[in-house]
């Protein structure tokens, strides 16, 4: 069996992947493909954090469309991430997977409030950890929340599973002549302004020097080859 190259990673799942493409709620058995995948990481003694978006329920200044004060509609973006936290950590532990979900928010009756050195120890000890609320702060998304967490945790690698498979130069939805990159460094993704994160957590990627591998979801399993090493998707790096 190939071994893995990466001993901890921090893997951020988008709330539309949870809810199996359909854009609103959750698809149970995606999130048992993806819980089965990561069981298979752990059990190969990889540590794996974990960042959830909350997309498919509620998408901050997107849903709010200047109806709603700023901060409190990104508010509401951080409790959609929690039910999609919750959600996963009990797919997680059917599959026979040790979960914690820690928040940025304290809501200490479900969920133990993100302390670092605690999501360290839970790591170390073989369970997944879970990331919810993102940075706790308006204003910042998961994807920012996701470089943050994983420049805490010493994480060597984020995975940026969505449903798109890589870097192109331009939407391959609309531009049939559009190419994939294998590669990319973090300089030409702020310079060419390309979708992969926003322009914070790029740069706080760049910043800290974490490469981002973004690749499709459609097979979860190429969560694993990636963390095996496998060229899947697009790196992006220095």
């Amino acid at each position: 069996m190939q071994q893995p190259v990466y001993k901890r990673i921090l893997l951020k799942l988008s709330g539309e992947a949870l809810s199996g493409g359909t854009g609103f709620g959750l698809d149970f058995d995606m999130m048992h493909r993806v819980s089965e995948v990561i069981k298979a990481c752990v059990d190969q003694g990889v540590q794996v954090g974990i960042v959830v978006g909350g997309g498919n329920f509620w998408r901050g200044v997107k849903d709010g469309d200047g109806k709603m004060e700023r901060t409190r509609a990104d508010h509401m973006g951080m409790l959609a991430t929690v039910m999609n936290s919750l959600a996963l950590a009990d797919v997680l532990e059917q599959c026979g997977v040790s979960v914690r979900v820690q928040t940025a928010l304290e809501i200490r009756a479900i969920a133990e409030p993100y302390i670092r050195l605690k999501a360290d120890k839970h790591l170390k000890r073989g369970r997944v950890v879970i990331f919810a609320c993102g940075t706790g702060n308006p204003y910042f998304s998961t994807d920012t929340a996701a470089v943050l967490r994983a420049a805490e945790i010493d994480a060597e690698v984020i995975l940026l599973a969505k449903n798109v498979d890589g870097v192109y130069t331009a939407d391959p939805n609309k531009d049939p002549d559009a190419v994939k990159y294998d590669s990319i460094t973090y300089d030409d993704v702020l310079a060419q302004h390309l979708q992969v994160m926003d322009s914070t957590a790029t740069s706080l990627s760049m910043d800290n020097n974490i490469p981002v591998v973004l690749f499709a979801l459609e097979d979860p399993w190429n969560i694993l080859k990636v963390v095996q090493g496998e060229k899947i998707g697009t790196t992006v790096k220095r």
